[in-house]
C-alpha cells in the first residue's frame, strides 16, 4: 500500500513537471520572436477603460507611420482590472500585431524569455 502511495505521488509530480515544461515551450515559441535589438513598451494598466484606447492608438500611430522605428512591441500587462480595460486592449490587439495583451504574471515570463541575440 505504501509503495502505491509513493508511486502515485511520484507520477503526479512527474505529470505536473511535464505540463510545466510544455507550457514553457509554448511561451518560448510564442514570444521569442521578440529580440533584444529594439525598444519594447510595457504598460501596466488597471481600470483604465476610458483612457486605454486613446493612449494605445497614440503609441501605435507613431509605430505605424515610422516615427519610432526601433519600437518593436507594445505589451499591455493587465493588473486584474475590474472594468473593460483588458477587453478593449484585446480588441485592439486583433487589429495590430505589435500589440500584445497579457496578465502581469505572463508579462514577467515574456521578459524572461526575450532572446538576447
Amino acid at each position: 500500500m505504501l509503495e502505491f502511495v509513493f508511486n502515485t505521488i511520484f507520477w503526479t509530480l512527474a505529470l505536473y513537471g511535464f505540463f510545466e515544461i510544455i507550457k514553457n515551450i509554448i511561451y518560448i515559441f510564442t514570444y521569442t520572436k521578440m529580440k533584444a535589438d529594439g525598444i519594447y513598451v510595457i504598460l501596466a494598466v488597471k481600470n483604465q477603460e476610458e483612457k486605454i484606447e486613446g493612449f494605445l492608438r497614440s503609441i501605435l500611430f507613431k509605430i505605424l507611420y515610422g516615427r519610432e522605428e526601433y519600437l518593436k512591441n507594445v505589451i499591455v500587462a493587465d493588473l486584474e482590472s475590474t472594468d473593460n480595460t483588458k477587453e478593449i486592449a484585446k480588441k485592439m490587439a486583433k487589429d495590430y500585431e505589435v500589440l500584445k495583451v497579457t496578465s502581469w504574471k505572463e508579462c514577467k515570463e515574456i521578459m524572461d524569455n526575450v532572446d538576447e541575440n
